[in-house]
């Protein structure tokens, strides 16, 4: 049976405000609360490994579920990118350097034993065990990769989402005018869209002095909580959304 969801184009609006959301909610808990980069770290990945583990138990796809699962990804994997960035000294290019390796190891694992690594043949405790750790990693490399076009590029968090929505914009064009394989550019677009999120989130909280809102991590995290719930309502409602850009089909 179906745990996880169709590929459509409301999967990729809810992803970006999931992994939005995941920014602005991290933030909020290490630096508004002022809990720290290490104790957020702890707490989120706590939530993720019960979020994951209801999941993985679960016998059918349940549209909460799953994305309280994407949302914890997301808030887990900003508090790891900052810690190791921040508190371990590691910088963005050097965590992003790590994260990218542990990310490939486990996609080159996920193929060497599965043959595939297409979302739609997920049916195996292994398989989609391998999914979630994927979907942490990227989503912890994306933030550094976020945190690295925002703050060290000199792009600045609007530039920084501008190009991130650009090579979203190439991923689109890829998938209707090429024959690169979907599997491919899906992960390639899940991955893209963590430091779009993250990028977003900081033009949403920061000043207007640093090129932002300033809506604040509470202000934006409440407006992203809002728009996801709406979604997933009208998604639940829905058999079948319209397509999306990157649906994974099988080999």
């Amino acid at each position: 049976m179906r745990k996880l969801p169709e590929i459509t184009i409301y999967f990729w609006v809810m992803k970006i405000c999931a992994t939005t959301l995941g920014e602005t909610a991290g933030d909020l808990l290490s630096m508004t609360l002022n809990v720290g980069y290490a104790v957020s770290s702890l707490i989120l990945m706590g939530m993720f490994l019960v979020t994951l583990v209801s999941q993985l138990i679960s016998k059918k796809y349940h549209p909460w579920l799953y994305w309280s699962v994407i949302l914890s990804t997301s808030t887990a994997g900003t508090t790891m990118s900052d810690y190791m960035d921040r508190t371990l000294g590691l910088g963005y290019t050097k965590g992003s350097i790590i994260l990218v390796t542990i990310l490939l190891c486990i996609f080159g694992f996920w193929r060497l034993t599965s043959h595939s690594l297409s979302v739609e043949n997920i049916k195996t405790f292994k398989v989609e065990l391998l999914y979630w750790i994927a979907i942490l990693f990227s989503n912890t490399l994306g933030t550094a990769l976020g945190d690295f076009l925002a703050d060290d590029s000199g792009l600045g968090f609007a530039g920084g989402a501008l190009l991130i929505a650009g090579l979203l914009a190439l991923v689109m064009v890829a998938y209707y005018f090429s024959k690169i394989s979907r599997i491919l550019l899906f992960w390639i677009a899940f991955v893209l869209t963590r430091p779009f999120g993250a990028t977003m989130g900081d033009v949403l909280t920061k000043s207007r002095e640093k090129g932002g809102l300033n809506l604040g991590t509470i202000g934006s995290s409440l407006v992203l909580v809002a728009i996801l719930i709406i979604f997933i309502l009208y998604t639940s409602r829905t058999k079948k959304g319209d397509s999306g850009i990157a649906v994974a089909a099988p080999e």
